[in-house]
């Protein structure tokens, strides 16, 4: 069974973090689904993931193309097959059920502290995962720096 760690940003956009944490699961040989919950939100990140630097280049897509699986990074607002998958990244509010974690290497969630609703809708997740038997871990940058603030 997977960890699943979220992440609560404070001091920077997802169009910000994401990125970070896709090229270091690149680096380990994941292939990652990034799930959302609207498809021109997941649009919205793919373009900014294309109009990153050149050097830190993230081979990634769009679902709904023919070559969806063979896709390193694949945005997606739909609940699909993650066969192949290591790693499910869950944007805005996006589900992750215990037995996706299970599944997986890891999963993460990553969430706005600056909206309320996105704080609620990760402490419910939070609840629903670690009840379900899920290891968790709860990450802040608060500090300026990504911290373990609690695990359970």
């Amino acid at each position: 069974m997977g960890d699943v760690l979220f992440y609560h940003l404070t001091r920077r956009p997802i169009e910000a973090v994401l990125p970070m944490l896709l090229d270091r699961s690149l680096q380990v040989g994941w292939r990652v689904v990034v799930r959302g919950t609207d498809d021109r939100r997941m649009a919205w990140l793919d373009e900014r993931l294309w109009l990153g630097p050149e050097e830190s280049f993230l081979p990634h897509g769009l679902s709904g193309g023919p070559h969806d699986d063979l896709q390193p990074v694949l945005l997606t607002s739909d609940r699909q097959d993650l066969a192949g998958c290591a790693c499910l990244m869950s944007v805005d509010g996006a589900e992750i059920a215990a037995e996706e974690v299970a599944a997986l290497e890891r999963a993460c969630v990553l969430f706005d502290g600056s909206d309320d609703g996105a704080v609620q809708r990760a402490r419910a997740q939070w609840k629903q995962l670690t009840s379900a038997g899920c290891k968790a871990q709860y990450w802040s940058e608060d500090s300026g720096r990504w911290e373990k603030k609690a695990e359970a």
